[in-house]
């Protein structure tokens, strides 16, 4: 048999790799345009409220991971659901979205962060954390209410952060609970959700500073950060028990503006006491919802 000289081993190698990224869709090779993304971002939406995957251009190789877990993605979109109110992250660095989501469905209300990219020939997978009754602080409605009056819109571009000041600020605020040394740039005023509990006011002195768990370690985060809307999503393992964890941090002037927090359990309020009765005992924890500017 008659080998093939080097060079023509190597032309071929090359030819191959060549012939595959022409094939391959320009968001599989990490360029990918806001466009893009939030049509990705309204698909998902769109395959939430018609109840089927066939709103989205998936790719070949698609896994659908709910709550860390291998799960079925047409076993999430049935039944169809009215999604009440949502926010993307469009990260065109990673070509990821990120999509938070309250349904107030009335037989099954749910709060959902979702984290998807682009694959081969189409949208890739699926990290879904999905919550409802029972879960961290859980409150469908108050969720809503309270994330529906903030401002998550474009930062000026001439005041945006950068995608490491964003990871920055939101590590800073994550190291907290296992490094109480850590500075935060805490902003004045700042708005907390936490489930369907918030720490604002619609006071100018509103506060996100009022105390983290000490000696938590938050691991294997993964980000997805959005420098428009100065905006970092963290999927994150909270604590020993490793539960599914999203935070999402707005950066305004160098300084946290809001902060949101959707956390499964898989015991009721993660074992502490239900969150029904610590409302009872703490009506705060849910102040008025601030008018609406009509």
């Amino acid at each position: 048999m008659t080998r093939k000289p080097k060079s023509l081993k190597l032309y071929a190698v090359l030819a191959a790799a060549t012939a595959f990224v022409s094939a391959t869709p320009a968001m599989a090779q990490g360029a990918c345009t806001r466009e893009q993304l939030q049509g990705m971002a309204d698909d998902w939406i769109e395959a939430i409220e018609q109840g089927t995957m066939m709103t989205m251009q998936l790719g070949e190789w698609v896994d659908y991971n709910e709550n860390f877990e291998r799960s079925s993605l047409g076993g999430f979109l049935h039944p169809a659901r009215e999604v009440n109110w949502h926010m993307a992250l469009l990260d065109t660095t990673s070509c990821k979205v990120f999509v938070e989501a309250v349904m107030k469905d009335a037989e099954r209300p749910i709060v959902t962060a979702t984290t998807f990219g682009s694959g081969f020939f189409g949208v890739g997978s699926f990290d879904n954390i999905v919550t409802d009754e029972g879960d961290w602080l859980f409150d469908a409605e108050a969720t809503y209410e309270y994330a529906r009056r903030e401002d998550w819109g474009d930062i000026p571009e001439g005041e945006r952060a950068t995608r490491e000041e964003l990871i920055a600020a939101a590590d800073a605020y994550l190291d907290l609970f296992n490094d109480p040394t850590v500075e935060v740039p805490w902003g004045t005023p700042c708005a907390r959700l936490e489930g369907g509990v918030y720490t604002a006011r619609g006071e100018p002195t509103d506060s996100c500073n009022v105390g983290v768990p000490e000696g938590v370690e938050l691991t294997n985060r993964r980000y997805v950060v959005d420098p428009v809307k100065g905006a970092v999503n963290v999927f994150l393992e909270f604590g020993e028990n490793r539960r599914p964890d999203s935070h999402t941090f707005r950066v305004e002037n160098g300084a946290i503006r809001y902060i949101h927090t959707v956390t499964y359990c898989e015991e009721d309020n993660c074992g502490f006491t239900p969150f029904a009765e610590m409302l009872a005992n703490n009506p705060d924890m849910q102040p008025p919802y601030a008018p609406l500017d009509e």
